[in-house]
């Protein structure tokens, strides 16, 4: 098994990289956070030109994929810049819009970035934001999607948004402020398919979300470790840079070699697409993500509790992507059963 990228998907991932690095996003972050859309609808625009929705599109449906490997990568990359919006949502619904009816409905869109969409679910593991209330449930940034899509038991459907408001319900903020939550009406909407194959292909899109979290969480760790080791070199105690104190290199160490066994894992499930592979790869680049984001706290000190200092925007992301689409714990209950 090939766990290597070859020359075509390093250089997608460098022209991602320098496009996002281009683009300001903490600014862009912290709009989003505010409820201005305007940056990030732009910066999701170029996303999409680059070909990134398209990779979980079919080719029949204006996309070219479906390619996990490289939808990985981009969403490294997507992870180390913070991107904000329903990434992963969006990839989720190309991946359970796979009846032809609602392909040829939906996915252009999606793959050429007209398209955002979110996700929600009433009942089951499925839900990446729960709880569930007899009422409605939370879809990630509902109030900038374009449309909102619900699973529950064997039914799929566009949700109505809860309460009053521009087409969306109530909006709360989830321990990462970028990540707004919007509440979904439990009840009415177009019925888009029923029966069996609607958990079937639930059960598809949430291998594709988990994949394409894990993939976020890793770009996040990687990025908060390099941020972390700038500033351990910058930083001075006793006359000298405290990145050079033994206990520093010890915590900074185990955090990379974290973050690097979770990348072959990562790759691996992409390439095999296996529900337990992707489930394992999830639980491992998330608890990496995790773990570096603690060191990278402890090292900063002080600052790094301040919401003003980049650092938070991946801090907090990292600690949200943990439970998305699958807490730890049913993570591992995957891959054991």
């Amino acid at each position: 098994m090939r766990f290597l990228l070859d020359d075509e998907q390093r250089a997608f991932a460098h022209s991602l990289d320098a496009l996002l690095s281009a683009a300001d996003t903490p600014s862009v972050v912290r709009s989003w956070g505010a409820g201005d859309h305007t940056a990030g609808r732009a910066l999701w625009s170029r996303i999409a030109d680059a070909g990134v929705f398209a990779l979980a599109v079919p080719e029949a449906y204006e996309g070219v994929g479906p390619l996990p490997v490289e939808l990985a990568v981009a969403f490294v990359e997507l992870g180390r810049h913070a991107v904000p919006g329903p990434l992963v949502e969006t990839v989720t619904a190309a991946a359970l819009l796979t009846e032809p009816g609602l392909a040829k409905r939906f996915l252009p869109g999606l793959a050429s970035g007209e398209t955002i969409a979110t996700v929600a679910a009433f009942d089951g593991p499925y839900s990446s934001h729960g709880p569930y209330s007899s009422h409605g449930s939370y879809a990630l940034d509902g109030d900038a999607a374009t449309i909102h899509l619900a699973v529950e038991g064997g039914e799929l459907r566009l949700a109505q948004a809860h309460g009053p408001g521009r087409g969306h319900g109530p909006v709360r903020t989830s321990m990462d402020p970028a990540r707004r939550l919007t509440r979904l009406e439990k009840a009415g909407g177009e019925v888009l398919a029923t029966g069996p194959q609607v958990a079937a292909a639930a059960a598809h899109a949430l291998t594709w979300a988990r994949l394409a979290t894990a993939a976020q969480a890793l770009g996040v760790g990687l990025t908060l470790l390099d941020r972390t080791v700038a500033y351990v070199r910058q930083r001075s105690q006793f006359g000298v840079p405290i990145g050079s104190f033994q206990a520093v290199k010890h915590r900074l160490a185990d955090a990379k070699v974290a973050l690097e066994f979770a990348r072959p894992l990562l790759l691996g499930a992409a390439l095999t697409m296996d529900p337990a592979d992707v489930a394992a790869a999830k639980v491992t680049a998330c608890e990496a993500a995790y773990t570096t984001a603690r060191t990278a706290l402890q090292l900063h000190g002080a600052i790094g509790y301040t919401a003003e200092y980049d650092l938070s925007l991946w801090l907090t992301k990292a600690r949200a992507l943990r439970t998305a689409w699958g807490t730890p714990g049913e993570c591992r209950e995957t891959v054991l059963r």
